[in-house]
């Protein structure tokens, strides 16, 4: 993992960043490497196809509530469900562990679909701005479905965000072998998050800091872990071998991850609420036509049944 004698390559990445973006019409809050056309679109869709075998998917997210301490007369503003003062880190990242998008700052008493919706993204997306693919069929199938983003229970379900089946699925069910395989590819943003933390110890406790310098604080550690991972040189040290969670593809087991084994407990960086909700018609009939995919000859994996 990342050590101390390497502050100065840290901070020679974020001199390089910092000074590109002060070239660039300020954004705050938001960070973006969003892709700009359909055929960009789908190479990270090719991504998680290859690596995780999830087709059609150009994202998995998820949000984090950073801890802070009680800032100065702001009331009940940046207090959150768990009884703790904090701003949500909202991230959506690709199959080879890169954010796409970023979102920092929204208080902590937002709710956590209404942390996504206040995003650029989430407004960008709703009035089809963001130049994805057209719809289509999966492989062997006839009905049109979107490229969806993959998500958990405290995202709303609609027709480009995919979320886990509520409750207890039988064993082999074809709910419950999608539940399968979208949390397999949604551990890409998991690890991200724990790289993130156990590289960058500040987010692993509170910070003493004014909500918008701690904005500026996990800013700059999203946009070192995105030049340190795609920068040739930095690749192997920032992320060694064994860093994220692994699955071995003949058998389905998973080993690694070296930020699991941290002994610092982690303090910040904790789960955002999830929240029951009544998803629309057509975006349940899409979740089950990707779970008919994984249950046909030419969209199931050979182990899927020994874990699902």
């Amino acid at each position: 993992m990342w050590h101390e004698d390497d502050l100065f390559i840290m901070l020679c990445g974020w001199f390089i960043l910092h000074s590109k973006a002060k070239k660039r019409k300020k954004r705050r809050q938001h960070r973006y490497w969003v892709p700009a056309n359909p055929e960009d679109w789908k190479k990270v869709a090719n991504g998680y196809n290859t690596m995780w075998n999830f087709p059609m998917c150009i994202g998995s997210m998820d949000g984090k509530h950073v801890i802070i301490e009680s800032p100065k007369y702001s009331g009940s503003e940046f207090f959150n469900y768990k009884g703790t003062f904090s701003i949500v880190l909202f991230a959506i990242v690709d199959a080879s562990y890169n954010f796409i998008f970023v979102y920092v700052g929204c208080q902590g008493r937002i709710s956590d679909g209404g942390v996504f919706k206040n995003t650029g993204f989430a407004k960008a997306l709703e009035r089809d701005m963001l130049n994805l693919p057209q719809k289509a069929a999966l492989s062997g199938r006839e009905k049109l479905v979107p490229y969806v983003l993959l998500a958990d229970d405290a995202f709303p379900l609609s027709q480009n965000i995919m979320k886990p089946y509520a409750g207890h699925q039988k064993r082999g069910s074809r709910q419950r072998i999608f539940n399968y395989r979208l949390s397999r590819a949604r551990r890409v943003v998991e690890n991200v998050f724990g790289i993130l933390a156990s590289v960058f110890r500040v987010l692993r406790k509170p910070m003493l800091l004014e909500p918008d310098k701690v904005e500026k604080v996990v800013q700059t550690c999203v946009l070192l872990h995105n030049y340190l991972r795609r920068d040739v040189e930095s690749k192997d040290r920032y992320t060694p071998p064994g860093s994220f969670v692994f699955e071995h593809l003949d058998s389905g087991t998973v080993s690694g991850g070296l930020w699991r084994n941290d002994p610092e407990p982690c303090h910040s960086l904790l789960p955002i609420r999830r929240i029951a909700r009544k998803p629309i018609q057509e975006a349940r009939e899409i979740r089950d036509e990707f779970s008919e995919y994984f249950i046909s000859d030419l969209g199931q994996v050979p182990w899927q049944s020994q874990y699902a």
